[in-house]
């Protein structure tokens, strides 16, 4: 049956080896070798006596099939390319994991071989010879060959070539020589025919061996590699447990374990363990891969890929939880001609400037905040448990945007545009796509009005708004919507408050609140600049007299009504329509525009100072400002710009406020520190000498009768 078995197996090696080239047809070629090499010994022995040992060629010939058998498995594994076991490149374990299978293999062939005995001379069992010597070096040399086949095919991974022909090669080769060592410990304990008993192996071996060499084609449902996925899982421990038994047996048996046996099942029993205790590790580390794989992948679907912020998933999700628990702003923010830097420096600079630019809008923003972009040169911003104003909160962002940015060597200044959304906890509750789209009307409505805007969404924030229209026909008057609100400026000695000023509010006929920036600019880009300010200061002095306050008030006018004399003339004349002394009006000069004219600036400054109006130079440190104007305008009062009290090293900052209240004192000005927030700016600016400043601190701008003022 055997001898039958073996020749199918030749026949089946040939005619596959003759379709084969190269490795493919050499290792079944060697596979041919090996079951002739046996089918020789088996003639031999059986044409000799067999009541003794098999004669030499006989034993010669069958040392052939392990030899042959071993090279076969190494040009296999060669042909479908050796297993990488370099860092990082191997199976997590791997190298660990082959080593404790080599080792688990070769103790339970040991003990198998150990427990018949190493020596055993017996026909029974190959290589069919009394020579101790013989025996002894076949039986090492089928140990060598079970390690590899083991060590190897508990490695083999199914990404890799002929994966199925070495499995089955491997099973089979194992199988016969299990079979053999088998037969040897059944024949040393007296079993009679031990060949029937243990014999098993050495049928379905070349069964497997012939299953190899045809080459099976695999399935394409994958059934036949999920069986050799298993096979290669149990594999390990098939022998483990078979020696588990074996031993067992030997001991129900009555039968003494010599003592090598017994250090060998510890020793395998440690080695399981081992490799055990490796795999649960290197599936937890492969846990861990995976967990951080995923973490990753989910970071990169909710995260924009240029600037590394939150993307419009991501930020839908948070304006979703947000809606759920309350108060919060939306702001949305569009570069102003990004289009332009693409264009004349590059997309790659364009990419570097937004990078920048969403790193300047997060340092506007707390860190409960959301910035996200969410597409091309747009940003979203979810502002969440703040106090301040939309109008408040946008200047702070411009304030972020104002220094220039830092592109291919050039520098190129940014404006945005915004559009903002409130939603209050007693508001109806839209969606997030509702929110996001009020707040994108909102931007393009600013945009309509000009460029550097930010606009509050009102529902009816589609109707186009014209402030200049407005102005026009209230012929003087007061548009409907516009009112003023007023902010103290306080002594730092005692918190005093020695003055307000007067600041312009606008809600256009749909309800939309406009920034003051974005109307004033737009009626100084209209030609109504000056009746703007003439209508500020009427009203402003109109309802100072009326609550009978003998406060100072400060009144912003546009640098362009320097050296209007026109406008000089009006100023008086409001004066005296409201009976203010005109030594409490202090005009500050705020810059849409550079002063082009120095000379007449301050000559037009001297003629307001002999009537007693006081000048103040506003923003100072920001705009076109510069010391230059400290030198050629004679100006009263600096007023230093918010920016200079924004950052986080106080030593700096103090430096700076001391060396500009230091330059503003020896030339005889007042200074007022505006945008002070936090007691620390204020102990800041008073330490560097300041007596004056202004800021949420000491007040937001509100209605006058709200305010107490001297």
């Amino acid at each position: 049956m055997q001898a039958l078995v073996g020749l199918g197996a030749v026949i089946c090696a040939v005619i596959t080896a003759r379709r084969a080239h190269g490795i493919a047809r050499a290792w079944r070629l060697l596979v041919i070798g090996a079951f002739t090499c046996w089918l020789a010994g088996e003639a031999f022995w059986w044409l000799g006596d067999q009541s003794t040992s098999a004669p030499l060629p006989a034993v010669i010939a069958y040392f052939g099939p392990p030899i042959l058998s071993f090279v076969a498995m190494v040009l296999l594994v060669h042909s479908g390319g050796w297993p990488s076991w370099r860092r990082g490149r191997s199976p997590i374990g791997s190298v660990s994991l082959a080593v404790l299978d080599g080792l688990v293999a070769a103790a339970a062939f040991a003990i198998l071989v150990f427990i018949g005995g190493l020596v055993a001379t017996t026909t029974a069992a190959l290589p069919r010879s009394h020579d101790v010597a013989v025996v002894g070096a076949y039986s090492l040399l089928e140990l060598a060959v079970v390690v590899l086949a083991v060590l190897v095919a508990t490695n083999y991974r199914r990404d890799r070539l002929h994966r199925r022909n070495y499995l089955s090669l491997a099973g089979g080769i194992v199988l016969i020589a299990g079979s053999d060592r088998l037969v040897a410990y059944l024949w040393s304990i007296g079993v009679p025919d031990p060949d029937v008993w243990g014999g098993a192996g050495t049928v379905l071996g070349p069964l497997m061996i012939a299953y190899a060499v045809l080459d099976p084609t695999p399935r394409e449902d994958g059934v036949g590699d999920a069986a050799m996925d298993w096979a290669q899982l149990v594999w390990p421990y098939l022998g483990f447990l078979s020696i588990v038994l074996l031993c067992a047996t030997h001991v129900l048996l009555e039968l003494p374990l010599p003592p090598v046996v017994v250090w060998l099942c510890m020793a395998m029993v440690v080695f399981v363990t081992a490799r055990q205790i490796v795999a649960v590790m290197a599936a937890r580390r492969l846990t861990q891969r995976l967990y951080d794989a995923q973490r990753r992948l989910a970071h990169q679907v909710n995260h924009d890929a240029l600037t590394g912020l939150p993307n419009r998933l991501l930020f839908g999700q948070r304006l979703d939880a947000a809606m759920r628990h309350g108060r919060f702003l939306l702001v949305f923010v569009d570069v102003d001609d990004f289009k332009e830097v693409n264009d004349q420096y590059g997309h790659a600079a364009g990419d570097e400037l937004l990078r920048a630019v969403g790193d300047r809008l997060h340092n506007g923003i707390g860190p409960e905040d959301t910035l996200a972009r969410i597409g091309g040169d747009e940003f979203a911003i979810l502002i969440q448990n703040s106090q301040d104003a939309p109008d408040d909160i946008a200047d702070r962002l411009r304030v972020a945007l104002r220094d220039p940015f830092a592109v291919h060597g050039s520098s190129v200044r940014v404006r945005a545009s915004m559009g903002l959304v409130e939603h209050g906890a007693e508001d109806p509750t839209p969606t997030p796509d509702d929110l996001m789209r009020q707040a994108d009307i909102s931007m393009y409505a600013g945009k309509r009005l000009g460029k550097d805007t930010a606009v509050v969404y009102r529902p009816s924030a589609g109707v186009v708004v014209d402030f200049p229209g407005a102005l026009r026909r209230a012929a003087g008057g007061v548009p409907p919507g516009f009112s003023l609100a007023y902010q103290p400026v306080v002594r730092l000695s005692d918190g005093q408050a020695v003055a307000v000023e007067a600041l312009a509010r606008w809600s256009a006929p749909n309800g939309m609140q406009i920034p003051p920036s974005t109307f004033v600019a737009v009626a100084e880009g209209a030609g109504m600049g000056a009746a703007l300010d003439a209508m500020v200061l009427d009203l402003a002095c109109r309802e100072i007299q009326q609550i009978e306050s003998s406060t100072v008030i400060h009144v912003n006018v546009g640098a362009a009504r320097l050296g209007n004399r026109g406008f000089e003339q009006q100023v008086m004349r409001t004066l005296d329509r409201h009976a203010v002394d005109p030594r409490r009006l202090v005009l500050e000069i705020t810059e849409t525009v550079p002063i082009v004219d120095l000379n007449e600036g301050a000559a037009a400054i001297e003629r307001l100072g002999a009537l007693g109006i006081r000048v103040a130079l506003d923003d100072f440190g920001a705009g076109f400002n510069s010391l230059s104007y400290l030198h050629a305008l004679p100006v009263h009062v600096v007023k230093l710009d918010r920016s200079l009290a924004v950052g986080d090293e106080p030593h700096r900052g103090l430096a700076l406020y001391r060396s500009v209240v230091g330059l503003c004192e020896a030339l005889g000005l007042d200074v007022i520190a505006e945008g002070i927030e936090h007691e620390r700016q204020a102990d800041t600016v008073f330490t560097a000498g300041c007596r004056f400043a202004q800021g949420y601190l000491y007040g937001r701008a509100t209605a006058l009768e709200e305010l107490t003022v001297v």
